[in-house]
């Protein structure tokens, strides 16, 4: 599914979406331009938080975002019976919390109550319909990721979509929400809300800011006390992988030494043009890595990529870098994001503004730009020779 959704980047495998004002592309542009400025406060690096530990990709710890809160009384006050009711139905199926769907109906259409085109009938000037706003019409910007008709019979179903038929009358109705709100379920798990909350609420929007309101509404409506950090804490504080083995573990004290202060780091945010201490940009992390055993990098990642030396895909181990094919207007040629491997498809990296804090996370993860290649600068002659020169 992909709501309001235009045509994804060639980098990517989702959507962009259009916003029930039909001004979110634009307002998006201007929003992450301000939030390039801004900082993402520091995010605790305790395993306090932590439950008992399981293997599960960079995920250490039990998905305790899955808990479902209580209603608070706003949200009894707020959300229509019948919404309230079937959100809390659909996050207890699909073991995802229930407000942040009710966040995301908020958004979209204030619950089906908001009177713009395409909410009850029809669809709005992008081909997207429903209260939970799925792309529901061949050919138009935002596709069709309900599958089908708007209204169909089950039978009439085609295998693409995410239409379905939650109340069991037969029909697959984007315009019903018992219909809807299971089918956004399953696009946010789709989407690994399990893993990480925000990414998989922008995969539904493809704007920060809506991110950013989906998870106020779900606080609002959550009793007491309520995180959607739990995932990306854990992969901030997180020591195996999926198999339950440690991470970093690299294959020389040298390597060892420059991965234990990158996964040191985890926890701080990512400035834009950071070198620390406060944070750091993707950089800027693997430059002062490197520098805490006396060696010199370059310090942007086009130049790091260039300085090399290049290796095999599969044959990466921990200390060395992944790039990615990022290019962004006015840098020089080159890819533009790189993390430091420190397990097999982990890195530790720091990603963006709105990404979160550093934090270890796949780097072979499909929803991620392509990776460019990876290099080894301990392998490169002019560090040999400072090392060499520190005796």
């Amino acid at each position: 599914m992909q709501p309001l959704f235009t045509p994804a980047p060639a980098d990517s495998g989702r959507g962009a979406a259009l916003g029930v004002t039909g001004v979110i592309v634009v307002i998006s542009l201007v929003a992450v331009t301000i939030a390039a400025l801004m900082v993402i406060p520091v995010i605790s690096n305790t395993s306090q938080h932590l439950g008992s530990l399981v293997g599960s990709g960079v995920i250490c710890a039990e998905n305790e975002d899955a808990e479902q809160p209580d209603a608070s009384g706003y949200a009894n006050d707020s959300i229509p019976e019948n919404y309230l009711e079937l959100y809390q139905e659909a996050g207890e199926d699909r073991d995802i919390p229930w407000n942040i769907l009710a966040g995301v109906g908020q958004v979209e259409s204030h619950h089906g109550r908001w009177d713009g085109p395409g909410i009850t009938e029809g669809h709005n000037d992008w081909g997207a319909a429903g209260a939970m706003q799925f792309g529901s019409l061949d050919g138009s910007a935002a596709g069709n990721s309900w599958g089908g008709e708007p209204i169909q019979a089950v039978e009439d179903r085609p295998d693409e979509g995410y239409g379905l038929d939650g109340n069991d009358d037969g029909i697959v109705n984007v315009y019903d929400p018992a219909d809807a709100i299971p089918a956004a379920a399953d696009y946010l798990v789709e989407h690994g809300i399990e893993d990480d909350v925000r990414e998989a609420i922008y995969g539904y929007n493809r704007a920060w800011w809506y991110v950013d309101d989906v998870l106020e509404w779900a606080d609002r409506y959550a009793e007491g006390d309520y995180t959607t950090s739990d995932s990306q804490r854990n992969a901030v504080v997180c020591d195996l992988d999926q198999e339950g083995e440690p991470i970093g573990d690299a294959p020389d004290e040298l390597s060892q030494a420059v991965v234990d202060w990158a996964l040191d780091q985890r926890g701080l945010p990512y400035i834009w043009g950071g070198t620390g201490p406060e944070g750091y940009d993707c950089s800027g992390l693997v430059m002062k890595a490197y520098e805490s055993v006396g060696v010199t990098v370059p310090r942007v990642s086009q130049d790091q990529w260039e300085f090399g030396p290049e290796i095999d895909q599969g044959e990466e181990q921990p200390g060395d870098l992944v790039f990615f094919d990022v290019q962004r207007e006015g840098e020089p040629p080159g890819p533009g994001h790189l993390g430091m491997v420190v397990d097999d498809g982990l890195m530790v990296e720091a990603w963006c503004t709105n990404c979160g804090p550093i934090a270890v996370r796949e780097y072979d993860d499909p929803n991620r730009a392509d990776i460019v290649g990876f290099t080894r600068p301990l392998e490169h002659p002019d560090v040999k020779s400072q090392l060499e020169a520190q005796g």
